[in-house]
């Protein structure tokens, strides 16, 4: 017993009295488990990530698609809140970005140019369930990226599931489900101010609220945006004229009385008033734009969502109604077309009623089949008013009288546009480790446009042009209506699944995808400037893409290393492209032969030691016109071997190391390094004049941006700094490829230095 008490007393004393030495030592053993234990959980995290890109909830590396999936949390850490942030985090995408609320995504080089004007984009973009893409020459909402589930981007067409407007991709936005088990509030404010003046200011919340525990939930979502701009126009006086004043919110109700049955509510508005275009003309300066009145680019958009969800023995229901409406102003100068010899602008606004309404039945996961069956209905109504104006002054100095005001011409018009589709989805399992997966949408489209009655036409742009004077010549533009063009197709997925191991996925794929046909506005109208120059066509058929894919997912060395690569090789053949006629610029659509994409798209994430992650991304691509006859290439400006509208090479490397400097304080460094080669922004020539090279006809830089950020994370808030394009690259990202805008050129956002907190409760 006396040896016993002495041994105790020794280890108390040794407990007790412990020496600097020893308590460092204590000290590096504790934040070595802990990198430890935060390693596992980060390689645990990355290798569980959920996806719900086939319709049900799949792991991301079991999913035969090439996806790239961010959490909220991720979007956090590299500062992404729209569009911007999202093609630098996927491989083999470039954002064409030629001012706010007016994107195309580009994937897989799959584009004749960044613009799309009349053309659908081949990148469907999709909030929850509803799409929100549209066609080229229209504004397109970009909405915020603040408490959102998580974002997917998946690779190759997806019409199978996704519909006609997903010829190379989608683009999905999920936002986040109400929780009923908790309280939550959160909060994010980012001020930032950048190199050429302009200050930043982004401010979000969220709260959500149980209304009664384990049944019903209420989440509330608000921001604000209010972003100095950085472009001057010499033409309004206005410098930083470009900027932004975005905000908006949504509210989801979400009930759960049983366990079998769920019903999610949702209301949502986001309004975007970009002030000015971001686009510049070189010759006039870095930041330089010229109009007679700012271009606006303006977007306001209210949804309603009701999503009910029941679920059966072996089965699971859902059905979702949304109901859009939007409006739109595309507000543009169009005097660069005759070199700002007189005023010529649109102001075109739109309104758009969007219903859609799908209906799935998606089996419960395990044994040898998995299956989904659904029905999917779409309705547009798009009503355009079309206001092509002068200037009263100018009107006033030339001596031209006759018009009511400075419009010379107005014409109001609607379009209506429909989609009907059923689509399935089996998988059989021959062993746990192989499995085929079968998927096929049999669809209709049709669409339509008419031109009512009271608007009016003139020679304003005879008179203009030659200088003449005198009393204008109006005359009424009759109602019409148009040629409704209609389409059905198939689209089918088939692809072969192996688990070599239990940590690895490999599969090849076959995919198809098609945009419907389009009918041109003024098809068969001959020029008034020049009757020799091309008469509009009636439009173009639906074109079709087939992607041959192979593709491996996978980690090792105990998920320390994770990768998705995937090589693709794609046929895409009747391509709808835009062109326009020398004479007036106006815009029309065509067809030409086919072209070929093959490339190899790589994301790779490692954790070479506790607290330092590396995650690289990159795509390779080459995209060509392999097949065009004469009269295609005289009315397109093709030639063979034209490349596509898409960046031979594009990638990022983030270098990111978390540690823990004091207890219960984790600090975080990251620089992220990205880089866009150059690319095409239409094809070489003259439409109308195939021997000649396009005037417009250029090439965007090839260029490398860094981005740096510096957080500390407390137990409940996080401060940040950042710097977003380090080094102050100016290149161009954006060339416009039509003549009648005088700035064409978009340009990287200068470099911005700032602060983020946000904060959760």
């Amino acid at each position: 017993m006396r040896a016993i008490l002495l041994a105790s007393a020794c280890a108390i004393a040794q407990a007790v009295v412990i020496t600097p030495a020893q308590a460092q030592a204590q000290q590096q053993q504790q934040e070595a488990a802990a990198r430890s234990e935060r390693h596992d959980r980060d390689a645990a995290k990355l290798d569980e990530v959920i996806v719900t890109a086939t319709r049900r909830e799949e792991r991301l590396r079991d999913v035969p698609v090439s996806i790239t999936a961010l959490s909220q949390e991720e979007l956090n850490e590299r500062g992404i809140v729209n569009y911007d942030g999202l093609a630098t985090a996927t491989p083999g995408v470039v954002l064409n970005r030629a001012s706010a609320n007016f994107n195309n995504f580009t994937a897989r080089g799959i584009a004749t140019n960044g613009y799309g004007a009349n053309l659908q984009s081949t990148v469907a973009i999709y909030l929850d369930e509803l799409p929100i893409s549209s066609n080229g020459n229209s504004t397109i909402l970009d909405p915020s990226l603040y408490d959102v589930e998580r974002i997917e981007f998946l690779r190759g067409p997806q019409g199978t599931l996704f519909g006609s407007g997903s010829l190379a991709g989608a683009l999905r936005i999920l936002t986040h489900d109400p929780d009923p088990t908790r309280f939550a509030a959160s909060g994010l404010v980012d001020l930032g101010t950048m190199s050429e003046g302009g200050l930043r200011q982004r401010y979000n919340a969220m709260v959500n609220i149980p209304l009664v525990e384990d049944q019903l939930a209420l989440r509330i979502v608000g921001f604000s945006r209010h972003e100095e701009g950085w472009v001057d126009n010499v033409g309004t006086g206005i410098e930083n004229s470009n900027s932004l004043v975005q905000y908006g919110g949504r509210a989801i109700l979400m009930w759960e009385p049983t366990d079998r049955f769920s019903a999610r509510l949702m209301y949502s508005r986001e309004i975007a008033n970009p002030h000015d275009s971001s686009l510049t003309n070189p010759t006039r300066g870095e930041f330089v734009r010229l109009t007679d009145r700012p271009d606006l680019f303006q977007s306001d958009m209210v949804n309603y969502n009701a999503t009910f969800e029941y679920q059966f023995d072996g089965a699971r229901l859902t059905s979702s109604s949304t109901q859009s409406d939007y409006t739109g102003l595309f507000y543009v100068d169009l005097a660069g077309t005759f070199g700002q010899a007189f005023p010529f602008a649109l102001d075109a606004d739109a309104w758009d009623k969007t219903f859609v309404q799908e209906v799935r039945l998606v089996s419960d996961p395990g044994g040898r089949f998995d299956w989904s069956l659904g029905g999917f209905y779409f309705r547009k109504r798009r009503d355009v008013d079309f206001n092509y104006r002068s200037d009263e002054a100018f009107l006033a100095a030339r001596g031209i009288t006759g018009l009511p005001d400075e419009y010379y011409l107005r014409s109001g018009t609607h379009f209506i546009a429909h989609e009907v589709a059923a689509f399935g989805q089996l998988t059989y399992r021959f062993t746990p480790d192989l499995w085929v997966t079968g998927g096929l949408r049999y669809g209709t489209t049709d669409a339509q446009g008419f031109t009512e009655p009271g608007g009016y036409n003139s020679n304003y742009l005879t008179m203009a042009l030659f200088g003449l004077s005198g009393p204008i010549t109006t005359f009424p533009i009759p109602e019409a209506v148009g040629v409704k063009a209609e389409e059905s197709g198939l689209s089918h997925r088939l692809s072969l699944s192996w688990r070599p191991t239990p940590s690895v996925t490999t599969y090849a794929a076959v995919s198809t995808g098609f945009r419907p046909p389009i009918v041109n506005a003024r098809a068969g109208a001959v020029s008034t400037l020049d009757p020799t120059d091309i008469i509009i066509p009636d439009g173009a058929t639906s074109d079709n893409l087939t992607n041959y894919e192979l593709g491996v997912k996978g980690r090792w060395f105990g998920g320390r290393l994770l990768a998705d690569v995937a090589v693709y090789w794609i046929d895409w053949s009747d391509i709808q492209v835009q062109a326009n006629r020398v004479s007036d610029s106006v815009q029309f659509a065509t067809n030409i032969g086919g072209a070929t994409s093959k490339g190899i798209e790589l994301s790779v994430v490692a954790i070479p030691v506790d607290g330092l992650t590396l995650a690289l991304t990159g795509g390779l691509n080459q995209a060509k016109v392999d097949d065009l006859t004469p009269a295609e290439a005289a009315i397109s400006g093709a030639v063979l071997d034209a490349r596509l509208a898409g960046p031979e090479f594009q990638g990022s490397l983030r270098v990111n190391y978390e540690w823990q400097p004091v207890s219960g304080v984790i600090a975080n460094a990251s620089v992220a390094v990205s880089h866009v080669g150059s690319f095409p922004n239409s094809f070489p020539n003259t439409p109308g004049r195939p021997l000649v090279p396009l005037a417009t006809y250029d090439d965007t830089d090839s260029y490398t941006f860094v981005n740096a950020n510096f957080a500390l994370a407390f137990d409940q808030f996080t401060v940040a700094a950042y710097v977003e394009n380090l080094f102050d690259d100016r290149s161009v990202n954006y060339i416009h490829p039509e003549a009648f805008l005088d700035g064409r050129y978009g340009r990287l956002r200068p470099r911005t230095i700032g602060v983020r907190v946000g904060y959760e409760y």
